[in-house]
């Protein structure tokens, strides 16, 4: 029967060897092999103690009275997902706050609010300037008027006009003294750490001159990248709060917006 035999294994009708299949699976895991493999250890993201008093606190209002520590290690490792999860999306908030659109070719200004914001102000300083002008010039009428009987409001504006001038004056005497400070100081002294020669070691600078830099044959200083900052502010967590569902009509957010 061994003709038979032969007949009815499958692995040497499709021409496959068992035995070096069998190597070449050994051969290909041989790095796990004798390497045993465990969890990492549970540590909970919030302090075990004071977070099991706490919930120990609020079951005692619903009338329970034990709290086993499995729970307190969820409500941690829930938290702990709750807070990546806000952090994340706060993130892309704020990095679509910062994006910049001006190089963009496939965008195009149409308002410009901050130069329309400066417009108005640049009109509210030349309107309080020229008031001051004619409050100036009517204290000074009133300066130099001469009537032999004065009124209480003519007495009032030539001791507003008086007092005027010499806030004028003590205000030109103190210009006089900065610019005589300066000019006694002299120009200022470009400093060691605007060299563009410096290179910062260990936090102490050391100074290179061209002519040392040649002399070593040493390429230019390398320049490493500035490492971007995403700063977060409550204008992007309220922002948060007003899409999420759960935070939407919350009593947090709308004691944000009473900040």
């Amino acid at each position: 029967y061994r003709d038979d035999d032969d007949i009815n294994d499958v692995a040497s009708m499709a021409g496959v060897n068992l035995n070096e299949e069998s190597a070449r699976i050994m051969a290909t895991n041989s790095d796990l092999v004798g390497t045993q493999t465990q969890s990492c250890k549970d540590e909970p993201f919030l302090a075990a103690i004071p977070l099991h008093k706490r919930i120990l606190e609020m079951a005692k209002k619903l009338g329970i009275t034990d709290v086993p520590a499995e729970v307190v290690t969820f409500i941690s490792h829930a938290t702990q997902n709750r807070l990546r999860t806000v952090i994340e999306k706060v993130t892309v908030i704020t990095q679509h706050r910062m994006e910049s659109y001006k190089d963009d070719e496939w965008y195009e200004q149409a308002t410009d609010v901050r130069s329309q914001l400066k417009f108005f102000e640049q009109l509210e300083r030349l309107e309080k300037q020229r008031k001051d002008e004619q409050e100036r010039e009517i204290l000074l009428k009133a300066a130099k008027s001469r009537s032999r009987q004065e009124d209480p409001e003519q007495a009032r504006l030539k001791q507003k006009a008086k007092e005027m001038q010499q806030q004028e004056l003590a205000q030109m005497r103190q210009r006089d003294a900065n610019l005589t400070a300066l000019a006694a100081i002299g120009p200022r002294k470009k400093r060691k750490l605007d060299s563009p020669g410096l290179l910062t070691v260990g936090g102490e600078g050391l100074g290179m001159s061209a002519g040392s830099q040649a002399g070593l044959g040493t390429p230019s200083s390398r320049q490493y990248a500035r490492q971007k900052i995403t700063r977060v502010n409550l204008r992007d967590f309220i922002f948060y709060m007003e899409q999420e569902r759960e935070t939407s009509h919350s009593l947090l957010l709308y004691r944000a917006l009473l900040k």
